[in-house]
């Protein structure tokens, strides 16, 4: 018997890299354990221009009558600056075709922003959203529903499915039990542009704070814009006892490497949900992970071993909490230890390939 056919479908391509890429790869090997075969397909349309991608689309669609396609939305992955209006013409063919429409909100909320053009295109975002919802066959959200802003109608085809890590697929669980000489502190990323200033000033100010009361440490930053920070983290540090190790982006066994060098991960870039990859690294890895509160968190990310601190703090107060934070978790053993659980029985029951997959197999396997 042929295993189930399924396709991805993806807009534009991320660069340097394409988290949703990913994930629709992790997804797809963990998929082959329930017999079925996921397919990954672009929608090109930065290369190619949307009346030949459309038309494209149209061509292998065609062959698609009955299957489930799983459209991966981020709202630039549909448009260059955030107004995805073209998206319902590609879920137009697919109705055409006949396809199983499934929708899979990667970042459901809309972009922020206080100017005119950032409402106009909170605005189009919302009502694409919930177009898009409306349309599909089955929707899946990577936080929970009744977390988001703009309140989707809650229906039986909504499904709650947190994100994986993007780590490699077979790797084995990481043992942080002991200390580092000295402690290690990991930052997986920083967002470019102003987030970005603001996450540097934290990180810095949040690990000087805890140098006053532990002493020497080390700080590891890596991931996407981590090179971009370099020049300011060294600024910020000069003068206090911290090893500072920077670099960019780095392949699969690199990544795991710096976990494993690591005793807790600091994610500041924004608040921490079941949606943000680069924390669930960290919990993937059986880490204890310092974090901001928002409204998107809930389970099961506050099953994880995850301090919680409130993002709606002063910027010097909330400098000051990561740091506290940090102090706890490194004095702390028996804390230390009781977080680290928490985040390896999290990974296995909610955020491994295998959970995320077998609730994948739950509707893609439905007859209804």
């Amino acid at each position: 018997m042929k295993p189930q056919r399924v396709i991805a479908l993806l807009g534009r391509r991320d660069e340097p890299t394409d988290a949703v890429e990913e994930y629709c790869r992790h997804l797809g090997m963990a998929l082959v354990a329930h017999d079925i075969e996921l397919e990954i397909r672009r929608v090109p349309w930065n290369q190619h221009g949307w009346p030949a991608s459309l038309e494209a689309l149209s061509l292998q669609a065609g062959t698609w009558r009955g299957i489930w396609v799983l459209v991966q939305y981020t709202a630039l992955s549909w448009s260059a600056r955030g107004f995805p209006r073209r998206l319902r013409k590609v879920l137009r063919v697919l109705r055409r075709a006949g396809a199983r429409v499934a929708m899979v909100f990667h970042d459901a909320e809309p972009f922020a922003g206080t100017r005119f053009i950032d409402r106009l295109r909170r605005n189009l975002q919302i009502r694409s959203m919930h177009e898009a919802a409306a349309r599909a066959d089955r929707v899946v959200f990577t936080v929970p529903p009744d977390h988001l802003s703009w309140h989707p109608v809650i229906s039986k085809k909504q499904t709650f499915i947190p994100v994986g890590a993007n780590l490699p697929f077979s790797f084995v669980p990481q043992n942080h039990d002991e200390l580092h000489a000295p402690p290690a502190i990991a930052v997986f990323g920083i967002t470019g542009g102003a987030a970005g200033d603001r996450e540097t000033r934290d990180i810095v100010a949040a690990v000087r704070h805890a140098c006053q009361q532990l002493g020497n440490l080390r700080l590891l930053v890596f991931g996407r814009h981590a090179e971009l920070r370099a020049q300011a983290l060294k600024e910020g540090l000069r003068d206090v006892p911290v090893e500072l190790h920077v670099e960019g982006v780095i392949e699969d066994q690199a990544l795991l490497n710096r976990f494993a060098q690591s005793d807790v991960l600091l994610f500041v870039r924004g608040t921490i949900s079941s949606r943000r990859g680069s924390a669930i690294a960290g919990i993937a890895c059986g880490m204890p992970v310092i974090a901001l509160q928002g409204s998107e968190t809930s389970s099961p990310i506050t099953d994880a071993g995850v301090l919680l601190v409130s993002g709606e703090l002063n910027e010097a107060a909330l400098q000051q909490r990561l740091g506290t934070s940090m102090i706890r978790i490194l004095a702390d053993r028996d804390f230390r230890l009781q977080l680290a659980q928490r985040s390896r029985e999290a990974q296995e029951k909610y955020f491994s390939w295998l959970a995320i997959a077998s609730s994948y197999s739950s509707f893609l396997r439905a007859q209804d």
